[in-house]
């Protein structure tokens, strides 16, 4: 193993001299692996960030996993109240990894301006509700107060502020027909837009206006302790599809449940391609990697063919002459992943830290912003990976050396 570590070295340093023919071809090789470490990383990071956004924006509209009244029949609208008189709420002990329960009901409604008017979706929240989520999309003002008394104040998207001229401080009348009865006078309410909250996914901005709860229990002459659904949080959303299953088979015959992969499962197709789209760019990169690896291998042996012939003639067998170009390979890979995570984890951290790369066409990806989400352990497999798939495809090229013949060899100039 010495003397194999001992030519491994004078392969490296011979391959870095001037006059080398390898020396261009090996840095060609360095450069490809870091490149395509690079072009890797970008694609696994910001794939899982904008996934993780996503999922983050449709949970705060919708919580993780829903639980209502069969009667509802998936319904947007909560027309059949739940009793607030349950097992699993204010926490779901029965169950575990639920981060947080809350209570809401949505009411339908207009908005009503002097010279416009704007259809709605009001949903009704109260002490309970997590706004952890808007806390990031607040845009102007601040989060509505329900701890106390029931009060007027209300949380408005920016699309909905623009199109009704609405600001910070405005108030508005909201018009709702009465629950079992439309042909009875409609409810109104007068609303008072303490803040103005922009998601970027304007297939809720343009429905929801977040109020108190107890005007929707009033409206629609529920009680106290009725509300329209509870939104359940997981700790994990990778397990949501196994939390799903276990918080139905928990709660009441007369409850269901429907998680947000199932309720938008357009949205959740369409984020699932970015894996296919992640998998088809690093295969491409390892094999743009692995190729220019193989080229270098191969002009390496060409260039020592004098240096195997004597090392054949002296006793030494055919694996072990090419393990010692393997383990020349496996440093030059190891010097081009090196340079790839330097240069690709700094990209990574200053997008993260400056958001500095965006999207030309916001709309379509819900975020005006390419997120990035950087996972060690995926990052450690992927080096890995790369490493073991590139020595994997420099076998067959070191088996050159077997039919490298002592006297030929020595004679080679």
């Amino acid at each position: 193993m010495n003397l194999e570590l001992f030519i491994t070295k004078r392969l490296i340093k011979g391959a870095s001299h001037k006059i080398s023919i390898s020396a261009p071809i090996i840095k060609i090789a360095i450069a490809a692996i870091a490149i395509g470490i690079v072009m890797m990383l970008i694609a696994i990071a910001t794939s899982a960030g904008l996934q993780r956004k996503i999922r983050e924006k449709v949970a705060a509209f919708n919580g993780h996993i829903q639980i209502s009244n069969y009667d509802n029949n998936n319904s947007e609208v909560s027309t059949v109240p739940v009793s607030t008189q349950q097992d699993f709420y204010p926490e779901f002990k029965d169950v575990e990894g639920i981060a947080h329960v809350q209570a809401v009901a949505t009411k339908p409604g207009i908005i009503r301006m002097e010279d416009t008017f704007e259809g709605m979706i009001a949903k009704g929240v109260g002490r309970d509700y997590n706004w952890s989520y808007f806390e990031e999309y607040l845009v102007d003002g601040r989060l509505p107060d329900y701890y106390g008394d029931l009060n007027d104040e209300v949380l408005i998207s920016r699309l909905m502020a623009n199109r009704l001229q609405l600001k910070v401080g405005d108030t508005f009348s909201a018009i709702f027909l009465r629950e079992g009865d439309p042909s009875k006078m409609p409810n109104n309410r007068r609303f008072k837009v303490v803040g103005i909250y922009d998601s970027g996914f304007d297939e809720f901005d343009a429905q929801y206006v977040f109020v108190d709860i107890r005007h929707i229990q009033r409206m629609n002459r529920w009680e106290a302790d009725q509300v329209g659904n509870f939104e359940v949080f997981l700790e994990d959303f990778d397990q949501i599809d196994q939390k799903s299953a276990e918080i139905y088979n928990k709660t009441l015959s007369n409850l269901d449940t429907r998680d947000i992969k199932s309720k938008y499962f357009q949205i959740f197709e369409w984020i699932g391609l970015f894996d296919f789209n992640v998998a088809l760019i690093i295969g491409i990169m390892i094999i743009v990697g692995g190729i220019n690896m193989v080229t270098a291998l191969l002009v390496l042996i060409l260039e020592r063919t004098q240096m195997i012939g004597i090392l054949k003639a002296l006793g030494a067998q055919n694996w072990s002459i090419r393990k010692v170009f393997l383990y020349n390979a496996a440093y030059l890979i190891g010097i081009g992943l090196f340079w790839g995570n330097v240069i690709g984890l700094g990209i990574l951290l200053l997008q993260q830290k400056y958001r500095f790369l965006t999207f030309p066409n916001p709309e379509e990806y819900y975020i005006d912003y390419i997120p990035v989400y950087i996972n060690p352990m995926a990052i450690l497999l992927l080096n890995l990976g790369v490493m073991l798939l590139c020595l994997l495809m420099l076998l067959l090229p070191s088996y050159a050396i077997t039919k490298i013949t002592p006297v030929k060899a020595i004679k080679f100039e």
